[in-house]
């Protein structure tokens, strides 16, 4: 695990808040000159503390109405049948996040469609169509309480 300093966590923190900052205004708001800086900021990214930049989009402005969490248990759980499951899940695109997960199910998405009938036809078409699925269970977001966001900072 990296050692962050304090200036790390600012930067870190800086960043969560406003990806698009200059170099310059980063290093203004923590207190360092441009060139340190972007050490810092590019140490960060090498340790992969800091993974990607991105904009969040907001789904229903894109045309998707339903969220769903689908839960899903595997009938053959070896290691060539969950690495098959899990490349193919990375391909789809309405699918936003995978995980391994303990429990009843092995797998949790969460995954976007334009409306009821169109997760449907996406469910029939690509997750009873995964590899190895034996069982599907899936809860639709009737409201999104707290979107996904950006670990918080140690300390």
């Amino acid at each position: 695990m990296p050692k962050l300093d304090r200036t790390d966590l600012k930067i870190l923190d800086e960043l969560q808040a406003n990806a698009r900052l200059s170099s310059a205004e980063l290093a203004e708001r923590v207190s360092l000159s441009t060139s340190p800086c972007w050490r810092r900021v590019k140490r960060l990214e090498e340790e992969g503390v800091i993974r990607a930049y991105r904009a969040q989009l907001d789904p229903a402005k894109l045309g998707y109405q339903v969220t769903a969490f689908i839960h899903i248990s595997l009938d053959k759980k070896d290691t060539r049948h969950l690495q098959a499951f899990e490349r193919a899940v990375q391909a789809i695109p309405q699918v936003l996040s995978c995980h391994r997960i303990s429990g009843r199910y092995d797998y949790q998405l969460m995954a976007l469609a334009e409306d009821l009938q169109a997760y449907g036809v996406f469910a029939e078409t690509f997750i009873n169509a995964l590899p190895s699925v034996k069982e599907v269970y899936t809860s639709f977001v009737m409201r999104e309480v707290k979107a996904p966001g950006s670990p918080p900072l140690p300390g």
